[in-house]
């Protein structure tokens, strides 16, 4: 069994990433993959604790790209987390979201709630401040009843507590994570909230700059969602990635590897991802790679 989508405090997980791993080593996962929001900073630990608990650890990282309708991210597997290039996206991408709290803590202050950066840093466990942490701060202060109202009424997309920040383009955040080695998949399809003909063209597009996995397997993919992401990565040759987006007590009833208690990755879902990485690409891959910039 394995989990190829974990959060840890270094982006807005509540478990560090020696945490995670000891946690995945006590339920028999064998092989986990760390992807923190535009944030690699844990990479080294989290590899270092799976050497120590025998588990395969794979270097990853989840970045947040531009897209008009809906939420988009792109999982990397397999990073070369210490390639300069990357470190500089990721520092480009970390400036921008600073900036962007900067104004979410100035909208939030200006409809009359009160709060403070450093209050809204101590629910973070590292340096990367994102959305959670304010809605984690407006649930304490009692402002909000939960964390997903919070993001209902002040934090998603378009609400009165937005910002936008810096993200890069689909096409610039696959080739960010091909140059660093890596292995790139579209995350969570539904967040995209497009129709499947929309998300079929959008694949195929993806696909021919160098897509190389979407994620099938997720606790909010029900039955429908996953045949036809399974559909979508049968036909334009991706493998068929999957997690739990485990972010401990942020969201409690997710566990790491079976997410609301049914999700099960399959083992070979790792096979077809070292057939990636290894020179042997499909699709789009080696034509983004002489390509990107």
């Amino acid at each position: 069994m394995i989990d190829l989508h974990l959060h840890s405090t270094f982006s807005d997980g509540s478990f560090t990433p020696e945490q995670l791993v000891a946690e995945a080593k006590k339920i028999g996962l064998s092989a986990i993959a760390l992807t923190d929001h535009d944030n690699i900073g844990g990479v080294p630990s989290f590899l270092e604790a799976c050497a120590r608990y025998a588990i395969r650890g794979v270097p990853g990282v989840e970045i947040s790209v531009d897209y008009p309708k809906g939420t988009m991210h792109i999982l990397g597997y397999f990073i070369d987390f210490k390639s300069p290039k990357l470190l500089q996206r990721v520092e480009e991408l970390k400036a921008g979201r600073a900036r962007r709290n900067t104004e979410i803590l100035k909208k939030l202050n200006n409809l009359g709630m009160p709060l403070t950066m450093a209050e809204i840093s101590s629910f973070a466990g590292g340096d990367n401040v994102g959305r959670l942490h304010f809605a984690q701060a407006l649930q304490a202060r009692g402002y909000v009843t939960s964390i997903q109202d919070a993001f209902e009424r002040y934090l998603a997309k378009g609400k009165s507590g937005y910002a936008e920040r810096k993200r890069f383009t689909a096409r610039h955040g696959i080739e960010m994570i091909l140059q660093a080695d890596g292995v790139p998949a579209l995350s969570h399809p539904f967040t995209l909230e497009l129709a499947p003909k929309e998300l079929e063209n959008l694949v195929k597009e993806l696909a021919g700059t160098g897509l190389q996995g979407i994620e099938v397997y997720y606790p909010q993919h029900n039955a429908g969602r996953t045949r036809q992401y399974l559909n979508l990565a049968k036909k334009f040759k991706l493998v068929a990635t999957g997690g739990t987006d485990f972010h401990g007590s942020p969201m409690p009833d997710l566990k790491i590897g079976r997410g609301f208690g049914s999700l099960s990755v399959p083992d070979s879902v790792m096979t077809e991802l070292d057939a990636r990485r290894c020179g042997k690409p499909e699709g789009g891959r080696q034509n983004a790679e002489t390509t990107a910039t």
